[in-house]
Order: structure tokens, then C-alpha cells, then sequence
């Protein structure tokens, strides 16, 4: 039975590890990995379970990970901690929006993931947000072109693309297949992020074209759990932070928006798979396909189980936000069609929503 942080991190550190597989983390082994944005939600997990499977004896022995990052919400606890007791993890602080690169080690495997991902966030800081996804990425392309001809080329390349680039699909392309090409608005409040996501994947497909470069995207949808802070101001952070304060969950809309959440464990056991089995020049959706639940139902499974949990006697109440912007262009519904990666890449989502949120919270209370 689960009853702390270290009980958490364990179980979804052996699940990445069991369900990506020995074939795929073996390409791993002896490599090194290059994570941009590290030190940010992905990044608790990806580095974490690189590092675990690189343990000797592990079915990456002997992996390294490179963190590149500019902290600018401070380094996390758990990225110093790892600095400090593992040899095989490389931190360097690096703004990704520049033209350059630091001098570090080659790495045969690059992840993309640094990126403003909260809409909150996102949108105070818009143009950060667009040189993050176009700039940084552009920069990590030239690089993996400019090493095709070395002695250590780069063997597989991912972008965090989003399932914002889909837009507010009408009904009949839900759940959304990687085909249907979107609903978008250019000029609204998210579209710093969703238009410079989309942008980012015509990048990749066409380096990956144009060069012969193993470049694939993943579209995560609505990844949730441990690593994502809890001030971030998306909701389940939102939910936690209120339920830890003993303070009533606040919904800032009716709740009736849906959306599939997949639990961080899973989702990168996907991502994972895209860097390393991935087809060049797709991208595939990222999450679970149900249940589709409502943020108000969401918010009371949240409230059911930390009355289980922790005791706590806080409900669900409703308030206006005092942000005209904060439901513009948000979508009514939201949930993927895995079936292609589920085909392509093996990937089968396996911890429930239940067992995701016991997880998370019991993650939070140690970590706010």
C-alpha cells in the first residue's frame, strides 16, 4: 500500500521502466540524453527514469542525462539532490530561446520539451513562450544537422508538440485522430502556444524530410501527477493546493468541459517510445482514451478521495474569474485517439484515473 512520496516514486519509476520495455532502453544504454526544459513538469520523470534505468544492472546501464534549463522558477529540490549524489547527470543553466548552444557533451538523443505549458503562464508571457517552441527549437535542429556526418550523430530527436494544436474539434473528430489538422484561432490568447506548436511540428517534419533526420513528435494530452508544481495554476494543482490549505476546491467556470487525463507515469512510457521506436517524421498522440470526464466530476473525485485520504471536509464551490480571457478559446472537449500509437509503438496506458490522483495527491502533500 502507498503512503508516501518515496512509496510513489518507486512504483512509477519501476512501471516506466517495465512498460517501455528492455528492446527500446537498451538503445539507451552506454548513450546520453539531452533534455531541454528539464528541470520543468516532463522533466521530474524523464530524467528520474533515464537515470533509474541507467543503474547498474538496469536496461539502460550506464546511460548520462544532460538537463539544459533556465530555472527561471529557481532549480526544483529534487534536480539539486540528483546533481549532488549522481555522476551521470550533467545540469547546466542555458536560456534555449538563444542562438547558440553551451559546450557539453555530444548526445546521441535530444528531447525538446522547454516550453511555458501553462495557460495561465502562457499567456503573461507570450513571446517567451513562441522563441521557446521556434527559436529553441530551430537551434536543437541545426545542431542535430550539423552532427549527421560526426563520429556521434544523433540517433533519435523528440519535440513536446501539444494537443492545443488541435483546437475545439467539433464533435465527429472526437476522440481526435493525428490526422484531423485543427480548429485553431491565430490571434486569440492561446495562441502563442498552440501556433507556435503547430509551426514547431512543420519544423521537425520537414528537417526529418528534407534530411534524412529521425525526428518524431509527441502530442501529450493532459498529463497530470507528480513534478507538476503545485502553483502552476492548471487544475489539478489547483484542486490540490486548496484540499492541502483545507480550503474549499474552487472551479472558476461550471465545470462542464471535458477532458481525458493521463497520469505522468504512463505518459512517459509514451514519449519515451516516440524517441525511441518512433517512425521519422510522425507524430502521435500521447494520453488515455477514458474515461472523458467533466472538471466538475473531476473536481469531486478529487474531494471524495482526500476526505479518504487525509480527512479533509472541504466541497466543491463555483466562482467567477476575474480574468475576461480565462475560458477564451479553451475547447468543450478533449480526448485522443491513441490507436496509432497503441499499433505503432506498443503503448498501452495502464494506471487508472483513481489510482493516478491517490498517487498525485499523496505526492503533493510532501511536495508543497
Amino acid at each position: 500500500m502507498m503512503n508516501n512520496v518515496q512509496d510513489v516514486t518507486k512504483a512509477d519509476l519501476d512501471h516506466i521502466e517495465e512498460n517501455l520495455g528492455p528492446e527500446a532502453a537498451g538503445r539507451l544504454a552506454g548513450k546520453s540524453v539531452l533534455v531541454t526544459g528539464g528541470a520543468g513538469f516532463l522533466g521530474y520523470y524523464l530524467v528520474q527514469s533515464i537515470l533509474h534505468m541507467g543503474r547498474p544492472g538496469g536496461s539502460a546501464e550506464g546511460v548520462r542525462v544532460v538537463v539544459l534549463d533556465n530555472y527561471k522558477r529557481g532549480m526544483p529540490d529534487w534536480l539539486k539532490k540528483l546533481q549532488s549524489s549522481e555522476d551521470r547527470l550533467q545540469v547546466i543553466e542555458h536560456d534555449i530561446t538563444s542562438v547558440d548552444l553551451p559546450s557539453m557533451e555530444p548526445s546521441e538523443f535530444v528531447i525538446h520539451g522547454a516550453s511555458i505549458a501553462s495557460p495561465m503562464f502562457y499567456r503573461i508571457y507570450p513571446i517567451e513562450t513562441m522563441d521557446a517552441n521556434i527559436t529553441g527549437l530551430r537551434t536543437l535542429l541545426d545542431h542535430a544537422l550539423g552532427r549527421k556526418e560526426s563520429t556521434k550523430p544523433v540517433e533519435g530527436f523528440l519535440f513536446f508538440s501539444s494537443s492545443e494544436i488541435y483546437g475545439d474539434p467539433p464533435a465527429d473528430k472526437i476522440p481526435t485522430r493525428e490526422d484531423y489538422n485543427g480548429n485553431v484561432s491565430c490571434t486569440g490568447p492561446r495562441a502563442c502556444y498552440d501556433e507556435s506548436k503547430r509551426y514547431g511540428e512543420a519544423l521537425c517534419v520537414n528537417f526529418s524530410g528534407q534530411h534524412e533526420l529521425p525526428i518524431t513528435v509527441a502530442r501529450p494530452f493532459n498529463n497530470y501527477g507528480p513534478g507538476l508544481q503545485i502553483s502552476d495554476r492548471r487544475v489539478l494543482p489547483d484542486f490540490a493546493r486548496n484540499i492541502l490549505d483545507g480550503q474549499d476546491v474552487v472551479l472558476l467556470s461550471d465545470g462542464s468541459p471535458t477532458r481525458t487525463f493521463c497520469y505522468v507515469a504512463d505518459a512517459v512510457v509514451g514519449y519515451l517510445k516516440v524517441l525511441l521506436t518512433g517512425e521519422a517524421g510522425q507524430a502521435y498522440n500521447i494520453g488515455t482514451a477514458k474515461p472523458e470526464i467533466s472538471i466538475r466530476e473531476l473536481a469531486e473525485k478529487t474531494v471524495n478521495l482526500a476526505h479518504e485520504l487525509f480527512g479533509y471536509e472541504g466541497q466543491v464551490v463555483f466562482q467567477n474569474s476575474e480574468d475576461a480571457d480565462y475560458l477564451t478559446d479553451n475547447p468543450n472537449r478533449r480526448c485522443p485517439d491513441i490507436a496509432k500509437a497503441e499499433s505503432k509503438l506498443g503503448y498501452h496506458p495502464g494506471i487508472s484515473l483513481d489510482e493516478g490522483l491517490k498517487r498525485s495527491l499523496l505526492w503533493y502533500r510532501e511536495n508543497s
